[in-house]
């Protein structure tokens, strides 16, 4: 497993590919409402990243968007097209775009108008276990503290975590090493060290772990058909606190 430690300069460009992201995340928030349909989500986000002055990352890694627009039982990689978000849906966008040549990814569930109890506790859990995770990003730690933390809180709390998809490695390539898991593992995994950024994405269930893939080759759904929530940023492990690249204010 080779894992890249970025340079001050990489770092640099790390951050300013995550802030921009970061505005788009904003716009897009602010058009999440019953009645637009994803491809006009798609459409916006194209958009944004190129007012952003970066280039789509999940279109040159063959997705079919700009940014993946997952509803309600739709784990990730929902593509974009006619479907018509309704009241009381939830819908996780996940993007990332390219600038100077380095990598940027996030994701955020929202609330389409007013939602059930259930789906906003599920999207709570899901945003707090990123947390509790990064709480051991740190050099030094070993890489499965992070793993072990975002899956025991989901857990205990009677959640499912999705287990055929993890977190990654990200710099000059979108998906690198290594792989970070989302829920217990056996081993301790990797010794963290300062200059490592990983995208740390939780990607929690109402009900069973086990997810299908649909026949356009992408979609990935809860086997149980209940909804799912996806929260991710992209960090850097530092000798401190780990620095969110992607998340300035929220």
């Amino acid at each position: 497993m080779a894992v890249s430690i970025k340079t001050e300069r990489e770092i640099g460009y790390m951050r300013e590919s995550n802030h921009r992201l970061e505005k788009v995340f904003d716009a897009l928030e602010k058009i999440i409402r019953p009645g637009i349909t994803t491809r006009e989500i798609d459409r916006e986000a194209r958009r944004l990243i190129q007012e952003q002055g970066g280039v789509p990352n999940f279109v040159k890694e063959g997705f079919p968007g700009a940014v993946c627009t997952s509803v309600n039982e739709e784990v990730v990689h929902g593509i974009p097209g006619d479907r018509a978000l309704q009241e009381g849906d939830i819908i996780s966008l996940d993007c990332g775009l390219i600038l100077n040549g380095y990598h940027s990814d996030a994701a955020r569930t929202y609330a389409v108008g007013e939602i059930s109890e259930e789906k906003r506790k599920l999207m709570q859990v899901t945003k707090e276990s990123f947390f509790e995770g990064i709480r051991y990003a740190r050099a030094g730690h070993h890489l499965h503290e992070i793993s072990n933390a975002i899956g025991d809180y989901c857990e205990s709390r009677g959640y499912g975590v999705v287990r055929d998809l993890v977190g990654h490695g990200i710099g000059r390539e979108l998906h690198e090493d290594p792989q970070v898991p989302n829920f217990r593992q056996k081993s301790r995994g990797l010794r963290l060290a300062a200059g490592m950024t990983l995208a740390i994405e939780p990607m929690i269930t109402q009900g069973t772990w086990e997810v299908d893939w649909l026949d356009d080759g992408w979609t990935v759904v809860t086997k149980d058909r209940k909804p799912a929530a996806h929260y991710e940023n992209t960090i850097l492990i530092t000798d401190g606190e780990p620095e969110i690249l992607s998340r300035t204010h929220e």
